[in-house]
């Protein structure tokens, strides 16, 4: 392992740990960092599974509390049971088009441009989503139908476009189908769960013969990385969110967007090189 990749995986762990969880997009950021660092090619694709199992992993241990009460009710307690169901509805629409579309989007979507047009979007539409009179009807995830479970997994589906953000789709979605904040969010971390084991396993098995005993150091800095950062993210979204709006993250995301395309229309940066 040399120097360079060593510190580039760190670095990228760092990314992953702090974006995943915020609404900001982490497969942009990755995108772009990535491609700053020159981290490109095949390897760069098993890298980001380790880093995302990373980072799910520390979901996973920041809500273990809660995750152990629903396994443990599910024999006996119907609120248990329906909460489960609920992950399991808001899950499979983004299975189905995972499978369907993911070779496309990664082709043909997986740039830095398209992520900077969609962070800027993105942030407008937080922007008129946090100014609209929201009317709560779920104050819990233990609240939430199979119906906003439903609207929740089909707004997770639009983050299939690099740049949006899994869980600004979903945090937002939430919201505007009547989700307290503190829910919306919640509900995002836990659908991040099956959500992002499922597609670390598909992209793992599909990518197999990409990982090679000689990368585990580097995955190793990355995994580690993105679990610690991605604890610190979690811990201070819920306790940011406790009396912020998402507002913050919308300007972070425009300003962040316009720079790259800045940087792409002048000819600062030459993003047209840049590989996934």
């Amino acid at each position: 392992m040399d120097l360079w990749s060593a510190f580039s995986a760190l670095i990228l762990g760092v990314v992953e740990g702090l974006t995943e969880f915020l609404p900001i997009s982490s497969t942009g950021h990755q995108i772009i960092v990535a491609d700053l660092l020159e981290f490109g090619g095949e390897r760069s694709m098993a890298f980001n599974i380790i880093i995302q199992l990373g980072a799910i992993l520390a979901v996973v241990w920041a809500f273990r509390g809660k995750i152990f009460e629903v396994v443990l009710g599910l024999p006996t307690q119907p609120s248990a049971r329906r909460f489960t169901a609920n992950l399991l509805i808001a899950f499979l629409p983004a299975v189905v088009l995972g499978v369907l579309l993911a070779d496309w989007i990664h082709h043909y979507l997986f740039n830095p441009i398209t992520v900077a047009a969609a962070l800027v979007v993105g942030g407008f539409v937080m922007l008129w989503a946090e100014k609209r009179q929201h009317q709560v009807h779920a104050e819990t995830v233990d609240e939430i139908s199979w119906k906003d479970a439903l609207k929740v997994g089909l707004a997770q589906c639009i983050a299939m476009i690099p740049g949006t953000s899994r869980s600004g789709a979903t945090i937002i979605g939430g919201l505007l189908f009547g989700l307290s904040r503190k829910t919306a969010t919640e509900f995002s971390f836990f659908l991040a769960m099956p959500t992002m084991v499922g597609a670390a396993v598909y992209s793992g098995y599909k990518y197999r013969e990409l990982f090679v005993p000689a990368d585990l150091p580097v995955f190793a800095i990355g995994f580690v990385t993105a679990f610690i950062f991605a604890m610190i993210a979690v811990k201070g979204l819920l306790r940011f969110i406790a009396s912020h709006s998402y507002a913050v993250f919308a300007w972070y995301r425009i300003a962040f967007g316009l720079l790259i395309l800045a940087t792409w229309q002048f000819g600062w940066v030459d993003w047209s090189a840049a590989k996934p």
